[in-house]
């Protein structure tokens, strides 16, 4: 059925063509995206590691009620670091996902040497030192988190315009892709360090169930306000009425209801994977990646509501993973760095390799179904991230960035605030239509004001990390 003419998106059947029937990249590609990112954040750590951190701002420790420590910054160094960090990392993210994207693995390598130049650089002279501690594995896992949240905002809005390459966009059916690997990423991450993977005692049905309480919500707001304005929805992603919100909230709510130790939650996580894996291939697959709709919810929505498996699977190999990496037999208490970070880096590999043995023996890579070789393909690529910015004990006098700060203050709240800039500017301008000098300086304007807005939140205390 066709768009009205005075719909508020007189363009949204267009739209949904635009972001349909797309194969994805490839996964040598994959991988050199996602070592570009964090390697931008340590080259960002190289360059002011001990700037304007320490000189020009005026420091006031404090202690807060979450036990961390927050410095009191003039607004005007504050303001000067967010520029640097906007320059250093944002910006040129998004050329690497636009006008760049071409040269992608050429700019991978050259900033890993680059990097691997200025650790030698600086560490020439100095005494071999390597922080290692509980401080150092901390800081590390809150920047992976981040910049999972940050290329996903830069991406939610840079897919609309023809200048972000096809080829990074979601998949279709099967395939591997940048934006494929969202929703995965969210739930793996939050299961690395979830109250599972800690060792606390998991939270009661009704308490669950009130902790889940704000994705449902969400989940409910973004349906009513999609349709409110007749706003874009490719319903292949996750069907006619499901949501990225409803699946976090799905996820958690089935982990609380099955309880069981970290040590074999992965076991069972598993089990589920291989075991949905295995409906997958005796055709619920067919079922699943058919056009045809009956009238029913289920049938509406068998995209969101099936893949829960995949995902509930995935998060529970993610908390035996974070058990075992992160807290050990100790349980609550954080290893040290480089305890973890040989781990993390041989596991990104076992996992890449059964990727690979996976999508070409079983069943290809599918974000729509979340199937056994896309849940290997998220673990590969995550602790791919995660063990490079883990490098960041050789950076003499490394300082986390004040952009890392703000977001992980308020990760979920920057998503929600990414989503609703995303909205205004798709009503407002025809991203279909935008050349590519309009469509870029769109993209830098609308990252610029989203990363001053959440680092304003964090100057003023402001905090909503409820994610």
């Amino acid at each position: 059925m066709d768009t009205p003419v005075n719909s508020f998106n007189p363009y949204k059947h267009l739209k949904e063509q635009f972001v349909s029937n797309l194969t994805g990249s490839s996964m040598l590609e994959i991988i050199a995206l996602a070592t570009a990112v964090p390697v931008l954040i340590l080259l960002r750590r190289c360059f002011c590691s001990n700037g304007m951190r320490d000189g020009n701002a005026t420091k006031i420790s404090s202690k807060k009620n979450d036990d961390v420590i927050v410095g009191v910054w003039s607004l005007r160094a504050y303001m000067a670091a967010m520029l640097l960090d906007f320059l250093l990392i944002i910006l040129p993210l998004l050329l690497f996902f636009t006008v760049l994207s071409e040269w992608t693995s050429v700019a991978a390598v050259l900033l890993t040497l680059l990097l691997i130049s200025l650790i030698a650089a600086k560490r020439y002279g100095a005494s071999i030192y390597l922080e290692d501690g509980v401080d150092s594995l901390r800081s590390n896992i809150s920047s992976y988190r981040v910049s999972i949240m940050v290329v996903t905002c830069l991406c939610i809005l840079a897919v609309d315009f023809r200048i972000f390459p096809r080829r990074y966009a979601k998949t279709e059916t099967y395939g591997t892709s940048l934006m494929d690997l969202g929703v995965g990423s969210f739930v793996l991450a939050n299961s690395l360090v979830s109250r599972q993977a800690r060792g606390f005692p998991m939270l009661k049905l009704k308490n669950a169930l009130q902790s889940s309480s704000p994705l449902v919500v969400l989940g409910i707001a973004r349906l009513l306000s999609t349709a409110g304005v007749d706003y874009q929805v490719h319903v292949g992603e996750y069907g006619v009425h499901w949501n990225f919100f409803f699946t976090l909230a799905a996820v958690s709510i089935l982990s609380s209801i099955i309880n069981i130790p970290p040590k074999y939650s992965g076991i069972l996580g598993s089990l589920i994977v291989v075991g949905y894996q295995v409906c997958l291939i005796n055709g619920l697959n067919v079922y699943l990646l058919s056009n045809e709709r009956g009238t029913d919810i289920i049938s509406q929505n068998k995209e969101g509501i099936f893949s829960i498996f995949g995902y509930w699977g995935m998060y529970l190999v993610g908390v035996q993973l974070g058990s075992y990496l992160f807290f050990g037999n100790s349980k609550q208490v954080l290893r040290s760095n480089n305890w973890a970070k040989v781990r993390v880096g041989i596991l990104s590999l076992l996992f890449w390799l059964l990727t690979v043995i996976l999508d070409r023996k079983v069943e290809r890579v599918s974000r729509r179904t979340c199937n056994v070789a896309y849940v290997t393909f998220v673990l590969a690529q995550n602790l791919q991230v995660l063990a490079i910015l883990m490098l960041s004990d050789y950076i003499p006098g490394h300082k986390i960035s004040v952009l890392e700060e703000a977001f992980n203050r308020n990760l979920l709240a920057s998503f929600l605030l990414a989503n609703v800039l995303t909205g205004v500017v798709n009503l407002f301008i025809e991203t279909l239509f935008a050349s590519s000098a309009l469509a870029l300086a769109v993209l830098v304007v609308y990252a610029f004001v989203l990363f001053l807005l959440v680092g304003l939140a964090n100057f003023y205390g402001i905090k909503s990390k409820f994610w």
